[in-house]
């Protein structure tokens, strides 16, 4: 088994970075499908959001390919802007790491509820492409199913696990009782409804932008007024507060209308990446304070209990894959045991072939098996059907 892992962070790579290397789920599609093609990969998941993009790879043994560089080539993107922020993980440690992620121990906001679907679309996009290998498919299957017992081990800080909790709770602090304020939320998918309806319960009248509506197929969060996308700027004027969390490749919100208004929302907050809201906008209304993904870091510890029980389900993970690894690795070896049993048993009769056979692998594997697992072979082969 030969995996490895290259990716960027809001630990390392600051918003300008990340948002150069962010792709929309068809995008990754395409890109899943570029990597796999490319000679000497076997299998490509490429896992991209807000605050993070890894690139995932099964390579051929002894292959030494940089995953980080391989991206940057693929999406058409210097790579040398790009190198001090990517951090490479091989082997053990790039499953690990894997892990951590689908556990929110990697998390910007500790904990995460999104990522572990994140993790699961990842892997779901990777399918889709006919990118992904029998070992990176095996690897987040289990990570996923690592992230949902993590779950059950506790939560991680006392703080609501994301950023759509946190940007309420921001935009709390600098606004005081959020009750009665005038919002808009520009985006309707899981991360704006989110935000729409936590605003809806902290009090607030909340208008919702649609780029279109279908009858009984586009959700509207509970209470929530909607607006055409189109009209977002007429709607905006007299906003006491914005956020916005689309996937739009072009800004959703410029400086140049939010200047024409009498009354624009005083705090913006953008959940997008690429940004939603122009980057430059306070320099050019300083008036207007605008909050991005990276200023919404919370300031709370793990609880430290959690925590080891999170690390315990981690490790349990971890060696269920290398489990199935080592399995798989060795299935060529045991067809030669096969080969040389049959050549050494062939000829007697069937009990004979049998004691025989036993003898001869407690002498090959004397150092290689315990009680324990022996009672499970034997167990195994009284249940096998004929």
């Amino acid at each position: 088994m030969n995996i490895c892992m290259s990716g960027l962070d809001y630990s390392l790579a600051p918003i300008e970075l990340r948002e150069q290397l962010s792709f929309t789920k068809n995008a990754v599609v395409d890109m899943d499908r570029s990597l796999a093609a490319i000679d000497g990969v076997l299998g490509a998941v490429l896992l991209s959001t807000c605050n993070r993009t890894e690139l995932y790879l099964s390579l051929p043994a002894g292959s030494a390919v940089d995953p980080g560089e391989l991206l940057c080539r693929t999406a058409g993107v210097d790579y040398s802007s790009f190198a001090h922020a990517f951090v490479t993980r091989r082997g053990e440690d790039c499953a690990r790491h894997l892990l951590e992620v689908a556990c929110g121990l990697r998390s910007q906001i500790l904990g995460e509820d999104q990522i572990l679907t994140q993790v699961k679309t990842a892997a779901s996009l990777s399918r889709t492409a006919g990118a992904s290998d029998s070992v990176l498919e095996t690897l987040f299957r289990i990570a996923a199913s690592c992230g949902k017992a993590a779950k059950g081990a506790g939560r991680l800080t006392a703080l609501p696990a994301s950023a759509a909790h946190r940007a309420v709770e921001a935009l709390a602090e600098r606004l005081g009782p959020l009750s009665g304020r005038r919002a808009m939320v520009i985006g309707n998918g899981e991360m704006g409804r989110l935000a729409a309806s936590l605003l809806h319960e902290a009090g607030c009248a909340v208008t919702v932008t649609l780029r279109s509506y279908h009858h009984g197929e586009t959700v509207v969060p509970a209470g929530c007024a909607v607006v055409p996308y189109d009209d977002r700027y007429a709607a905006m004027e007299g906003m006491d507060l914005l956020l916005s969390a689309t996937t739009s490749p072009h800004y959703t919100v410029l400086a140049q209308p939010l200047a024409a208004m009498a009354h624009p929302p005083q705090i913006l907050v953008d959940l997008a990446i690429p940004r939603d809201i122009q980057p430059d906008l306070p320099s050019l209304l300083p008036q207007l304070t605008l909050l991005n993904v990276d200023d919404l870091q919370p300031s709370s510890r793990a609880d430290a209990g959690a925590l080891r029980r999170v690390e315990a389900v981690v490790e349990e993970y971890l060696e269920r894959f290398f489990q199935w690894s080592n399995y798989r690795e060795s299935l060529p070896a045991l067809e030669e045991v096969k080969e040389a049993l049959l050549e050494r048993v062939g000829d007697m009769d069937t009990e004979e072939a049998v004691l025989k056979t036993v003898d001869l692998l407690m002498g090959g594997l004397k150092e290689g098996f315990t009680p324990e697992s022996l009672r499970l072979c034997a167990a195994k082969i009284r249940s096998h059907t004929r």
